[in-house]
């Protein structure tokens, strides 16, 4: 497994790493596959390739490298 590394919020400032989301709905998917089986199967499918890596403290999905220039410039600002 490919390790996360550690990446700024370029929204909030937050150091370190990020968080995966995944969209949609556990019970909508759930409910899907109890009544309808390809609409079910179709919408997991969109679930598991909509995984985002999202900041833990603010949910923003704007996470950059931490040798970036933005974020060299963002830490650059926050520091003073």
């Amino acid at each position: 497994m490919a390790k996360i590394k550690e990446l700024l919020c370029a929204n909030c400032g937050y150091q370190g790493k990020p968080k995966l989301r995944v969209k949609g709905s556990f019970v909508i998917e759930v409910l899907l596959w109890l009544f309808f089986l390809l609409p079910g199967l179709i919408y997991s499918v969109w679930r598991l390739t909509t995984k985002q890596q999202v900041c833990p403290q603010c949910g923003n999905e704007n996470m950059i490298p931490l040798d970036s220039p933005r974020a060299q410039q963002i830490l650059a600002e926050l520091n003073g």
